[in-house]
């Protein structure tokens, strides 16, 4: 059974094909720039040449014809037919309340992933927009849809509310949902098995540290907080988001600066972060190079995320009553051994000793502590598109 992986973007299209009997990766690419000029494709099938089609896209469903052209050609594609495609299971952001796990895509479920766009405005339109391409150049393949909010809907109230007027919570379902939930149940399970312990009796940390980024606390396989909130913009900073910060200086900016809701969301979504601080770049790498030739805002901007991290850490500690393990996963977190290296720095007293030697290293499974590191620290690669496969085979069959 082989299973097609969508994730779109408000202008890109990441996707995968994977044969699920063995797990393997048969075709993957991303289509940028749709809806503007000069599209194009990055395509790459196992055991061929990457090819690069340039192509105008005005919409999604332009985008996935072109993906699975690619994905059947003669030269550089992967299967002979879309026959073989047996299933498409799409990346959906928001699923709000409605979804505490992935679910066949009908009708019913359409409704109501419009009913939460008004959630996550950036992100929910752009998938439907996948969905709907699917339903008209694949009629016949079921489709599932995989939420980045459904691992985290075993949060107790105490932990998603907000100390708001409750009403508030019952007429708007304002609340913490939290993101990347895929990614963070993936890397819990892989670090369960490198460990050789039952994930139920485990309690983990998960940094997933890239352009977004998030921490969550999993108590025996269960997400009972995480940083990201009713929105991705609360948290951590982030590469342009603001991250947590006092709310009064929401209405503060907007009466000084003059500012539209639209125009604060707008500075605090995508000028702010480490890109804000360090008045360099959104890339931690670019940020990291400027910190490293002595750019003073640039190493400020560094030090307040890895702050930011590391409390994180310590309160989900806290909060969970111990500590077995931390995971490091995503750009930043998997290829960046300074930032594992400045997150640990100081969490001696939660049992946490990294191995210079083992934590020098980019992209791959590595326990990175040290031999008596009471907690073990790792840095895990996380494959959301594995598991987003995985939830359709299992859905379907």
């Amino acid at each position: 059974m082989k299973v097609l992986v969508l994730n779109c973007g408000s202008s890109s299209l990441k996707y995968q094909l994977i044969n699920m009997q063995n797990e393997e990766v048969l075709a993957k690419g991303i289509a940028e720039r749709i809806g503007l000029q000069e599209g194009f494709v990055k395509h790459e099938a196992t055991g061929k040449e990457k090819v690069v089609i340039q192509e105008k896209m005005d919409n999604h469903k332009d985008a996935i014809r072109i993906v699975l052209g690619a994905v059947v050609d003669a030269n550089h594609g992967a299967i002979k037919s879309m026959d073989e495609i047996s299933a498409v299971g799409h990346r959906v952001v928001h699923g709000a309340e409605k979804f505490s796990g992935s679910i066949l895509i009908n009708e019913e479920v359409k409704q109501a992933l419009e009913e939460c766009s008004e959630l996550a405005p950036l992100h929910n339109p752009p998938n439907l927009m996948g969905i709907y391409a699917c339903e008209e150049i694949l009629p016949q393949v079921p489709m599932v849809a995989v939420f980045d909010t459904a691992f985290h809907q075993t949060m107790p109230k105490s932990s998603y509310l907000y100390a708001l007027p409750y009403e508030l919570y019952e007429k708007y379902k304002i609340r913490r949902y939290g993101f990347h939930g895929t990614s963070h149940k993936y890397v819990a399970m892989k670090a369960s098995e490198l460990l050789g312990k039952s994930l139920e009796e485990m309690k983990i940390v998960t940094c997933h540290l890239g352009n977004g980024a998030s921490v969550a606390a999993i108590d025996c396989g269960k997400s009972i907080d995480t940083s990201m909130g009713f929105t991705p913009l609360e948290g951590l900073a982030m590469g342009t988001r603001c991250g947590d910060m006092d709310p009064a200086i929401t209405t503060f900016l907007m009466e000084k600066e003059n500012l539209s809701s639209a125009e604060l969301n707008n500075l605090m979504n995508k000028k702010s972060g480490v890109f804000g601080i360090s008045g360099v770049s959104s890339d931690f790498r670019d940020i990291e190079d400027a910190a490293a030739e002595g750019n003073e805002r640039a190493n400020l901007a560094l030090e307040i995320f890895y702050k930011r991290v590391k409390k994180y850490i310590g309160a989900y500690a806290a909060e969970m009553g111990g500590l077995d393990a931390v995971v490091f996963t995503a750009g930043l977190g998997e290829n960046s051994k300074e930032c594992r290296e400045e997150v640990c720095r100081g969490l001696e007293f939660l049992g946490i000793k990294i191995d210079d030697e083992k934590n020098n290293v980019r992209g791959k499974e590595r326990i990175v502590s040290t031999d008596d590191s009471a907690t073990k620290v790792l840095l895990i690669p996380t494959n959301e598109e594995l598991m987003i496969a995985r939830d359709t085979l299992t859905l379907v069959k």
